[in-house]
């Protein structure tokens, strides 16, 4: 194994401050770095020494030998061991578990948000399906700590295996039920899970809490069990590995990979990269942005895609499509610059609304309006070919009007998709709605 790298920002809020120096020992659960207001604390995932502190991160030489055990966090209330745990949102943009917790529903809903919505991803799956004793745990304490009265697993309905085990491990359970979703994007999106699970529509502004709401992923109950009925300190990640490997492109899933490790230590697990590849991405097709193999995971890492070549536009002008739901606008002008094409025009899905923090929030996640209009716009700056990042029903409007226009549509995913031998995001081809189980169970 080689060096582990603690990034100091791997949550919502400001940086973490190292609590360790260069040359001190170090133990799995050992605390490294505390936030300085808004954040979570970080531990060790290992045994070894810490070789730097460096401005954005901290590095630790591993020990050859690894032990099991780790240095357990305090006793106090579930709450406050949540916080001491360092446990943040598992499957986003890490908020931390603590801050989320301490929400008062008075009676509301536990959401628990098991969409796993990234197409390639398995990890969320997986672990309902061959841990579902310690998740159902985890649920419960977030029940309890925020005083909700019901939760709620929401989870797409072709997973059957794992719908099957939560409606099994929730026979007994009154106040415990399973909400199915369609296999669309992006059913995982926050404000998506609360408009399925409650028929509450929520304004991009709102916090599932207008809606009496907390919406919690998967994995993240799992951590909350762990830290109150093992007192296990945040330091490892559930994930997948995917794409161009040696040995063909099924996925890869790990549980328990200490926080830290690099991408290049996680590819070569899983059998190394299969020749010539486009890109390395970090996260889902939609979200992750590329990484490289020195890159470390953390606790947000849900994902790391290796992906084939991607095509050459040969200069070709280009117009690009922003999206809430899929890449930022840089993240589409990486993939343009890397298919050697031109920017000539940009727009936004007229639902995107940009937020004061300069994120775009959908108006409505996966119920999308016609794109004619934003075609008709690249059209008149000379584009060729329209590069969108677009959720399922967006990218169906797009197919709507922009062959008609004769536009060439790429969506940011479609080198992902062509790697693991999925549908490309064009033409909606299932429907919206899911047949619900008898009584929500």
């Amino acid at each position: 194994m080689e060096n582990l790298q603690f990034l100091l920002r791997q949550h919502v809020g400001a940086p973490c401050d190292p609590v360790v120096k260069a040359g001190d020992r170090v133990e799995k659960g050992t605390l490294i770095a505390v936030p300085k207001g808004l954040g979570a604390n970080i531990f060790s995932s290992v045994y070894g020494s810490v070789e730097s502190v460096l401005e954005d991160r901290i590095v630790i030489a591993p020990d050859e030998e690894q032990k099991e055990e780790f240095v357990p966090i305090h006793e106090g209330t579930p709450l406050e061991m949540v916080k001491e745990a360092g446990v943040v949102g598992m499957g986003g943009a890490g908020f931390p578990t603590g801050v989320k917790l301490g929400t008062d529903l008075k009676g509301g809903y536990i959401l628990v948000n098991a969409a796993e919505c990234e197409p390639g991803l398995y990890h969320n799956i997986r672990q309902i399906e061959e841990n579902m004793e310690m998740t159902l745990k985890g649920v419960k304490y977030c029940m309890e700590i925020s005083n909700a009265a019901k939760a709620i697993f929401a989870i797409k309905a072709k997973n059957k295996k794992a719908v099957e085990t939560i409606r099994e491990a929730i026979r007994e359970e009154e106040n415990i039920s399973i909400h199915l979703l369609p296999d669309i994007y992006p059913m995982g999106e926050e404000r998506a899970v609360v408009r399925e699970a409650l028929g509450k529509l929520l304004d991009p502004t709102q916090l599932p809490s207008a809606a009496d709401s907390i919406v919690i992923n998967v994995e993240t109950v799992l951590r909350v069990a762990e830290a109150i009925e093992l007192k296990k300190p945040c330091y490892s990640k559930n994930m997948t590995v995917i794409g161009k490997l040696n040995g063909g492109n099924e996925a890869h899933v790990y549980m328990d990979v200490p926080v830290g490790t690099s991408v290049k230590d996680m590819i070569e697990m899983s059998g190394g990269i299969d020749g010539v590849y486009g890109e390395i991405i970090m996260g889902g097709p939609f979200t992750g942005k590329a990484t490289t193999m020195e890159d470390p995971v953390t606790k947000t890492t849900g994902g790391i895609i290796v992906t084939i070549d991607l095509p050459d536009l040969h200069g070709a002008p280009v117009g690009l499509l922003v999206c809430a739901c899929g890449g930022s606008e840089e993240r589409m002008r990486d993939i343009c610059g890397k298919m050697h094409g031109e920017v000539v025009s940009v727009a936004r899905c007229k639902q995107a609304l940009e937020m004061k923090n300069g994120t775009l929030k959908c108006e409505n996640p996966g119920n999308c309006p016609g794109q004619a209009q934003k075609c008709l716009q690249f059209k008149k700056d000379g584009a060729e070919y329209i590069i969108i990042g677009n959720c399922s029903d967006c990218s169906n409007t797009v197919m709507g009007s922009a062959p008609k226009m004769k536009l060439k549509v790429f969506h940011q995913t479609d080198h992902v998709m062509r790697t693991i031998n999925h549908p490309l995001y064009r033409r909606l081809t299932v429907s919206k709605q899911v047949d619900q189980l008898p009584l929500g169970k």
